[in-house]
């Protein structure tokens, strides 16, 4: 639920808010909290590597787990709570020894809630199992990439992929991307779209909201001189005098393909369409 602020100064355009009155109000597990440095976007030596990143408000990194290694064990979901470090929510529950863990909240998941992993039949919002076992046509989320991999796919908020089809060794899915691709299909999935899917409808509405989030001012290049931007020159009035935009260094900023020769493509199906 998105919550608006009327303008009322020119510090508030429109600005818009996240709901936040069905989360838990009770403090983290000390466990699970981990103290993190921030980079303000440079390297190892000092030297900028990201542009644009600085400041920011201090924040403790929550330790975000799955439950692919608790085989057929029933967890129960303690609270939703807010993570500030990730736009979807993040689900603290309680497994059968009592330890306690964060996971990716999916949309409707309530405290109180007892989710399973390792569930081979009857599915509801929030169970854990492999590709093989989830009927095909589910919406799934938290996708591992490979079996026992540590990276996953679609974690972010509102976000969720589609089974299409189980061929053998492989389970076809469409990822949020529009990207078709195959995943083993021991890989593990959790049923249900990621929560907080009104978080892409937030007006941040001034610009101390984004310094607030480790984002610095950007300055256009067509409103620079020449000899800082390939976009300078014309008194910031005439348009981008090239064939296609370019960074400050001279390389193709828009239309250029990044996506290197990597062993992963092989797997993909169907590459997104263009935007």
């Amino acid at each position: 639920m998105i919550k608006s602020i009327k303008t009322i100064t020119s510090g508030y355009m429109d600005k818009s808010f996240e709901s936040r009155k069905n989360l838990s109000k009770l403090r983290s597990p000390k466990s699970l909290l981990k103290k993190i440095k921030k980079s303000v976007g440079r390297d190892q030596f000092g030297h900028i590597s990201s542009r644009h990143r600085g400041s920011g408000v201090k924040r403790l990194y929550r330790v975000v787990s799955t439950l692919e290694k608790i085989s057929s064990e029933q967890v129960k979901v303690i609270s939703i709570d807010y993570d500030p470090n990730r736009s979807a929510r993040i689900a603290l529950v309680e497994l059968t020894d009592k330890t306690k863990r964060y996971i990716i909240a999916p949309e409707n998941l309530k405290p109180s809630d007892v989710i399973k992993a390792g569930k081979d039949d009857d599915f509801e919002i929030g169970d854990r199992s492999r590709l093989c076992d989830i009927p095909v046509g589910s919406q799934i989320s938290d996708i591992q990439i490979y079996p026992e991999s540590n990276k996953y796919f679609a974690r972010a908020a509102g976000v969720h992929a589609t089974i299409l089809a189980v061929e053998g060794e492989y389970a076809l899915v469409k990822l949020p991307s529009g990207e078709t691709r195959k995943i083993n299909i021991n890989c593990y999935a959790t049923v249900g779209q990621v929560s907080n899917s009104d978080h892409s409808n937030i007006r941040i509405g001034k610009a101390g909201r984004t310094r607030k989030m480790n984002i610095r001012p950007h300055v256009r290049g067509k409103v620079m001189s020449p000899r800082s931007h390939p976009h300078g020159g014309g008194e910031g009035v005439n348009p981008i005098g090239l064939k296609y935009p370019k960074t400050p260094w001279g390389k193709i900023a828009i239309g250029k393909k990044t996506r290197g020769a990597k062993k992963s493509d092989k797997f993909i199906v169907k590459r997104a369409k263009e935007r």
